[in-house]
């Protein structure tokens, strides 16, 4: 179990790390941009996309690792093992819609819980993000 939540927070401030350098940088480059506002924008939304993509292939790594591992549980249900099944599990958990066909079994269900928050948090913040860019660009267009 330590060695579970030990890999599980190592991931989350991993995550937050990412999607916080993602943002400062997308703000750096969204500024430095002379295109139009409108466009500002598209590029603001595509980059907070596919930071969220590249956050849940990072947890989508840790199921693959944990669920081929014998200590942390496993993934059961409609679940291959392929790493693509991870990726699709971790999309579902890290968006909170939790299909229910697959389904974690051990202390692998503490990753399970985290990312749900992770995501939860992450996506709120990228929205927050994009509502102050919006304030920002929007009325100047």
């Amino acid at each position: 179990m330590l060695s579970a939540t030990a890999i599980n927070s190592l991931i989350v401030v991993f995550v937050v790390l990412m999607h916080h350098e993602v943002l400062v940088r997308l703000s750096a480059l969204l500024a430095k941009m002379h295109e139009s506002h409108h466009f500002r924008l598209v590029i603001a939304v595509l980059g907070v996309l596919i930071a969220h993509m590249a956050e849940v292939w990072v947890f989508a790594g840790a199921y693959f690792y944990m669920h081929h591992a014998d200590a942390w549980g496993s993934l059961t249900g409609n679940f291959n093992g392929s790493f693509l099944d991870c990726v699709y599990f971790s999309f579902s958990t890290f968006t909170t819609v939790g299909y229910g066909d697959i389904e974690p079994v051990g202390d692998l269900r503490f990753l399970t819980g985290i990312e749900g928050l992770s995501g939860l948090v992450l996506i709120t913040w990228s929205a927050s993000f994009l509502y102050v860019k919006m304030q920002r660009y929007w009325i100047g267009s």
